[in-house]
C-alpha cells in the first residue's frame, strides 16, 4: 500500500513545488518512506525491530541554470513561505563559489503522469507468523546436530515508497523485497566456522517456501569448511558459481562504468568504450527493470524512468551508466540510476541489478576442461579500483577441481586478485541459465550504501588466486 504520508502530504508539496517554479529554472521534490523490519530468532534470543533506514522524508533539488542545489527536509510547516526562505538562505552562493559555477545543459524535464505498484504479500502475515516460522527453522537446523552450537534465522523485509515531483512529471512507486537468511556457528575439533544460506523475494511466500530448502546445503557446507585448507597462491583455471560470477561483474564493470566518475576522470572505463574490454562471449546489463531483484524500482531519485543497459555486447564495453546531474555535464542521457542513501544524502550514480547474461556451455562440460583448478563459491566481499583496474574477489570457499572432476577438497577463503581486462578477456566458456541474488548491500567508496543485486552463468576463466 502506498505510504499514507506522502499521500497526505502531496497537496503541501505540490504548492512548495509551485513558489519554487517561480524562482528557479528547474525544481522537483522527492519524497521517500522506507520501512524496514527486522525479524531475529537465535538460540537464547527473538527480536523483532525496525531496521537501519527507516525513515521519512524530503529533498528539493533545484537548478538555476549553472548550478544544482539540494535541500532536505523532514515535515512540511503550515506556512509554505517558510520553507521557501529557508531553502533561499540555504542554497545561497558566497563569491567564491558563485565564480566556480557551470553551465550544464537543461534539465530533461518530459511529462509523464504514473503510479507504478509491484505485487506484495506482507499484509498476509502477523508478527507472530514470521516469528513462528523463524523459530521452526532454527529448531530444526539445531536438531539436525549437536556441532551447530548456535543457529540464527532472519527475515528482513523493505517496503519503499516515493513521490516525484517537478514541473512536467507526477510519479509515485510502492514496491516491497523481503532477504531469508539461516546463518549457523557450527564447532568440531576445536574449530569454528560460519555457514549460511538465503532466499530472498518480493513475497514473502516465496521466502515461506524456499528458506527451509536450504538447511541441507547450509550443514553440508558446514561440514566441508571446518575441514577446508588454504589455498597454495597461484595462477589456476577456474569456474566461478553464479555468486561469484555477480561479483565480478559489480567489482569489474560496476563501479568503474558508474558515469558520475568518468565527469572527474576516476574511472579508466572512460577511455575504453568501443573497445574490447572482455571475451567476446561476454555481455553484461545493468538496470532496475533487467530483472526482478533488491534493486528494482520503477523510477530513480532523480525522476528517471528505471531501464536496462547493455553495458558490454559480446565483449566491447558500450557505454556507462548515469545519474541525471552527470548525464547534463557528460552530454548524454541519464540511465535511471541516479540513487540516495536517503533523503539526507546526495545523488550518486549507482548500480542496481549487476549481471552477466547466460551463455550456451554445460556446467559438467566447464568441469570436464579443467585438468587442475578451483570451482568458487559464495560472495564475501570485493574492491576495484575504477582508476586502474585492478580488482579483488574474496570468496568464501572453493572446491578442487582434479582431472576433470569436482572433489570434495574444500579450501577457504579464496581470494581473486588482478587487473579487470586479463581476468575478463580470459573467460572460454560461459554457461546455460543465469542466477541473479538479491540480498546485498553496496557503498560507493566507504559510504553512501544502497541495495543491489548481482549474478549471472558459471564462467571458466583463468586468474591469480590467493
Amino acid at each position: 500500500m502506498f505510504s499514507k504520508f506522502l499521500s497526505s502530504s502531496k497537496p503541501a508539496l505540490e504548492k512548495l513545488l509551485e513558489e519554487l517554479l517561480k524562482r528557479y529554472e528547474y525544481a522537483s521534490i522527492l519524497g521517500t518512506d522506507y520501512h524496514i523490519k527486522n525479524y531475529v530468532v537465535r538460540k537464547t534470543v527473538t527480536s523483532v525491530s525496525d531496521g537501519p533506514g527507516t525513515e521519512r522524508g524530503f529533498v528539493v533539488r533545484l537548478n538555476n541554470g549553472r548550478s544544482f542545489f539540494d535541500y532536505y527536509f523532514d515535515s512540511i510547516p503550515e506556512d509554505i513561505g517558510e520553507i521557501v526562505k529557508a531553502i533561499e538562505g540555504a542554497v545561497k552562493l558566497g563569491e567564491g563559489l558563485s565564480d566556480r559555477q557551470i553551465s550544464p545543459k537543461a534539465v530533461l524535464d518530459e511529462p509523464l503522469q504514473k503510479d507504478f505498484y509491484r505485487e506484495n504479500d506482507l499484509a498476509d502475515y502477523k508478527t507472530e507468523d514470521i516469528v513462528s516460522f523463524l523459530t521452526s527453522l532454527k529448531d530444526q537446523v539445531l536438531a539436525r546436530s549437536d556441532k551447530v552450537k548456535d543457529a540464527f534465522a532472519v527475515i528482513s523485509t523493505l517496503e519503499t515508497s516515493k513521490i516525484f515531483l517537478s514541473r512536467s512529471r507526477r510519479l509515485t512507486q510502492n514496491y516491497v523485497w523481503v532477504n531469508g537468511m539461516l546463518r549457523i556457528a557450527y564447532s568440531d575439533n576445536n574449530r569454528m566456522v560460519g555457514s549460511r544460506t538465503g532466499a530472498n523475494s518480493h513475497l514473502l511466500k516465496d521466502v515461506f517456501e524456499n528458506l527451509p530448502k536450504t538447511i541441507d546445503e547450509l550443514l553440508d557446507k558446514a561440514a566441508h569448511l571446518i575441514t577446508a585448507k588454504p589455498i597454495v597462491p597461484g595462477v589456476y583455471d577456474i569456474i566461478t558459481h553464479p555468486s561469484i560470477t555477480g561479483l565480478i561483474a559489480h567489482e569489474a564493470f560496476g563501479h568503474g562504468v558508474e558515469m558520475d566518475q568518468f565527469v572527474k576522470d576516476r574511472a579508466v572505463a572512460k577511455e575504453y568504450v568501443g573497445k574490447y574490454v572482455a571475451s567476446p562471449l561476454i555481455n553484461m546489463h545493468d538496470g532496475a527493470s533487467a530483472t526482478l531483484s533488491a534493486a528494482s524500482y520503477f523510477f530513480d531519485d532523480d525522476g528517471v524512468l528505471a531501464s536496462d543497459t547493455l553495458i558490454i555486447k559480446d565483449g566491447i564495453l558500450q557505454t556507462g551508466i548515469c545519474d541525471l546531474v552527470s548525464s547534463r555535464e557528460l552530454g548524454t542521457n541519464p540511465t535511471g540510476n541516479g540513487r540516495r542513501q536517503s533523503y539526507r544524502n546526495k545523488a550518486y550514480t549507482r548500480m542496481t541489478n549487476t549481471f552477466f547474461d547466460e551463455g550456451e556451455s554445460k556446467v559438467e562440460d566447464m568441469i570436464a576442461s579443467i585438468k587442475h583448478g578451483y570451482m568458487l563459491f559464495e560472495t564475501n566481499n570485493g574492491m576495484e579500483d575504477p582508476k586502474n583496474w585492478a580488482i579483488q574477489c574474496v570468496c568464501e570457499y572453493g572446491r578442487e577441481i582434479i582431472d576433470g572432476k569436482l572433489t570434495d577438497n574444500y579450501v577457504s577463503p579464496v581470494v581473486i586478485s588482478g587487473f579487470v581486462l586479463d581476468l575478463l578477456k580470459s573467460i572460454s566458456m560461459v554457461s546455460k541459465g543465469k542466477e541473479i541474488i538479491g540480498a546485498g548491500q553496496c557503498g560507493k567508496g566507504y559510504k553512501e550504501w544502497v541495495r543491489v543485486s548481482d549474478g549471472g552463468p558459471y564462467l571458466k576463466a583463468r586468474a591469480k588466486l590467493s
